[in-house]
């Protein structure tokens, strides 16, 4: 068992982190173009993901510096209460003690991630994909010199170098304690996780976010935030689908250009059937299509009858992550924000801003999907746990 390294210890690691990555970054790159050498896939949004450049490698930097700079997330006390026997109560939070993170592509997760869960006082167990092993091993080497030049295990950030099935065993039988699991990646991942995983796993990164277009939009907003959704189309904060409101003045001119921007995006635009017929787009084959998260320079629009049908629509079936109404309109704002069941709602903005440093955490474990225990990006103060500390001097029952 690890003990709880002090706070100081814990923020020399991570400025000592940030140092070792700016002495380190040409190697850093050199070694993760021969990862994006050998990645032979098809799959886009992976490979801008596993790229590292000068620009990844100064935000890697500036998290290590940010999260150092943050409170200790350990110990804050949540709620007080004195017996009347005298005793007293305190509830604290708490590290969960070992944490293992399963991510594809992003060697990026190896800094931020690892560097959120050990401050939060958690040994972080990485399991990247092989896409980025090399990047990946390199990162974690930094870690490890890191750790010992302020006299701490290195087992406080271990790289687990598992095969598919090697992954599978360890999950269904674990060869040490892991009090949660976080799983980082595509629909597959999450799936294999959750099936062979025998402790709490935090479900994190399906997107298949919405736009709402209401009849009271601004549409020069509407425009310039749809194209925003899909400015970086492997981020799980992207846009997917656009339900525009068939009440919307002049409606077929916004939609030729909202469609004229995206085919200049080289965005590849699908219709409902209205939409489709009236504006000579390919037709989407089935509702099926309304489930997925592309990942992928594509998107849905439809028409909707109202803002109720809009909230049923998106309830049905986006993934949980992020959602938007744009409307000049407060009272159907508010109505749509309480009603939708995502982790982010927004009036008026980007689904790009769902992220945990756009959202003033400062950076992010992963964005959560699940309702337990922390919904949206996980930053710092969310990766605890509680306990209760109870003083006496005697008390019985």
């Amino acid at each position: 068992m690890n003990t709880l390294l002090s706070l100081a210890t814990r923020n020399n690691v991570l400025l000592t982190m940030a140092e070792f990555l700016d002495i380190e970054r040409e190697a850093i790159i050199s070694i993760n173009k021969k990862d994006l050498n050998a990645y032979k896939g098809d799959d886009i949004s992976m490979l801008d993901r596993l790229k590292v450049d000068d620009a990844k490698v100064d935000e890697m930097i500036a998290a290590a510096k940010h999260l150092a700079s943050q409170e200790d997330p350990i110990g804050v006390e949540r709620f007080s209460f004195k017996h009347d026997n005298g005793m007293q109560v305190y509830n604290k939070t708490a590290s969960f003690g070992t944490i293992l993170i399963i991510y594809e592509s992003r060697p990026d997760v190896t800094v931020e991630a690892a560097g959120i869960a050990f401050k939060s006082g958690n040994k972080i167990l990485l399991k990247g994909g092989k896409e980025s092993l090399k990047s990946n091993l390199k990162i974690v080497e930094l870690w490890h010199q890191a750790l010992q030049q302020h006299n701490a295990a290195t087992n406080w950030v271990e790289y687990l170098q598992f095969n598919r099935t090697e992954t599978q065993a360890f999950l269904e039988k674990p060869t040490q304690k892991v009090d949660l699991i976080v799983p980082r990646g595509g629909e597959r991942l999450i799936a294999f996780v959750k099936k062979h995983a025998t402790c709490p796993v935090i479900i994190s990164g399906r997107g298949n976010n919405f736009v709402f277009v209401h009849k009271a939009a601004d549409v020069a907003i509407a425009i310039d935030i749809i194209i925003n959704g899909k400015s970086k189309i492997s981020a799980c904060n992207a846009v997917d689908k656009v339900l525009i409101d068939e009440s919307l003045p002049n409606k077929k001119e916004f939609i030729n250009q909202l469609i004229s921007k995206l085919t200049a995006a080289k965005i590849k635009v699908l219709g409902d059937e209205k939409i489709a017929e009236n504006h000579q787009l390919e037709q989407i084959s089935s509702n099926e299509i309304w489930f997925e998260e592309f990942l992928d320079y594509k998107i849905v629009i439809g028409e909707i009858a109202s803002n109720v049908a809009a909230i049923a629509m998106i309830n049905k079936y986006a993934g949980g992550h992020s959602s938007v109404i744009i409307t000049k309109n407060e009272e159907e704002a508010k109505f749509f924000m309480e009603n939708v069941d995502t982790a982010a709602v927004y009036h008026n903005a980007s689904t790009r801003f769902t992220d945990g440093g756009q959202l003033g955490l400062g950076g992010e474990l992963a964005i959560s999907t699940d309702k337990l225990h922390q919904r949206g990006p996980i930053g710092l103060q969310h990766l605890v746990t509680n306990k209760w500390y109870v003083h006496g001097n005697g008390q019985i029952r």
